[in-house]
C-alpha cells in the first residue's frame, strides 16, 4: 500500500502543463533546479513520462496518483512534446537517461560551486538484472571519477531481502536514488519507500543500468533526433511490440482528449 502523500515544501516548483490530466513540468533546466533542491535538502521524486505510462495511467488510478504527486514530471517520450505541441507549448524532450547523466556529471564536479554540503554527494543504484547495476557503478566511475555510489543492489532481490536493502538506504541516506525497475513498478517502489531518504532525489530510470553498463546499446543519434528511439528499442526487444501499441492510441488521443 502507498503512503500518503509527502507534504510539498518547494519554495518554487516549474510550471506545469497537462497532458491527458497528468502533470508535466515545464524548464528550461531540469538540473539546475534539481542542484538547487539539493543544496535545500528538499526531496524530489522524478517521473519520466512517455506515451506508454500515460495510457497506462489512464487504466491505473493508482499510477496516475503517483505521477500526479511526484514533484517533477518531465516530457521524456516524443509522444508527449507531440501532444503538448498541439497545444501551443513547444518544449524540448527530456529522456531521463540523459537528465540523470547530467545529474551524476554535476554531482561528481561539485557544481554549484561553494556549495560543500553536496560534496560528495552520496549516490545509490537499484534495479537491473545481478551485476548490472555494479557494472553501470564502474562505469560511473571511468567517466567522472568524482562521483560517489555508496551502494548498488540489483532489481531481482526476494521480498524477504527488501528489508535489509531499506536498512542499507536508511543507513547510507544517499542523496540520489536511481531506480531501474521499469514502469509502472519503479514509480510505485519509490512512492512508498522515499520517506526513507526523505531530502533525497530519487529518478525512475528504466533500463538506463543496461545502456551504462554496456549490456544494451542506445539508440544511435540520428535516430533519437528525429524522434524514432522506439523503433531501435523495438529492434532490440521485440517482446515489447505489444506495449508499443500503447503509442498509435496515445496519438490518437492526443488530436481528441482535450
Amino acid at each position: 500500500m502507498l503512503k500518503k502523500a509527502m507534504p510539498r515544501s518547494l519554495p518554487s516548483l516549474p510550471p506545469q502543463a497537462s497532458v491527458m490530466g497528468l502533470p508535466v513540468h515545464l524548464q528550461s533546466n531540469y538540473v539546475d533546479w534539481l542542484l538547487s533542491q539539493l543544496q535545500q535538502k528538499k526531496g524530489v521524486h522524478i517521473v519520466t513520462l512517455n506515451a506508454e505510462m500515460a495510457m497506462q495511467a489512464e487504466q491505473d488510478e493508482a499510477l496516475a496518483t503517483v505521477i500526479r504527486q511526484a514533484e517533477l514530471v518531465i516530457p521524456d517520450g516524443a509522444g508527449v512534446v507531440f501532444y503538448l505541441r498541439l497545444r501551443g507549448k513547444l518544449v524540448n524532450r527530456c529522456p531521463g537517461i540523459e537528465l540523470a547523466e547530467m545529474l551524476l556529471t554535476r554531482a561528481a564536479s561539485q557544481i554549484p560551486q561553494g556549495s560543500p554540503e553536496l560534496a560528495p554527494c552520496p549516490i545509490f543504484f537499484y534495479g537491473g538484472a545481478p551485476g548490472v547495476s555494479e557494472a553501470a557503478a564502474v562505469e560511473w566511475q571511468r567517466r567522472a571519477p568524482g562521483v560517489a555510489i555508496v551502494g548498488t543492489q540489483n532489481g531481482y532481490i526476494t521480498p524477504a531481502e527488501q528489508p535489509q536493502l531499506l536498512q542499507t538506504l536508511a543507513e547510507l541516506q544517499p542523496r540520489i536514488i536511481l531506480v531501474g525497475l521499469g514502469v509502472p513498478r519503479q514509480e510505485f517502489w519509490i512512492a512508498e519507500h522515499r520517506h526513507i531518504c526523505p531530502n533525497a532525489i530519487w529518478i525512475g530510470v528504466g533500463g538506463s543500468f543496461d545502456i551504462w553498463a554496456g549490456s544494451k546499446d542506445r539508440a544511435p543519434g540520428w535516430l533519437r533526433n528525429n524522434n524514432l528511439e522506439w523503433t531501435y528499442r523495438l529492434y532490440q526487444e521485440p517482446w515489447r511490440w505489444r506495449r508499443m501499441m500503447a503509442l498509435p492510441q496515445f496519438a490518437l488521443k492526443s488530436l481528441t482528449y482535450w
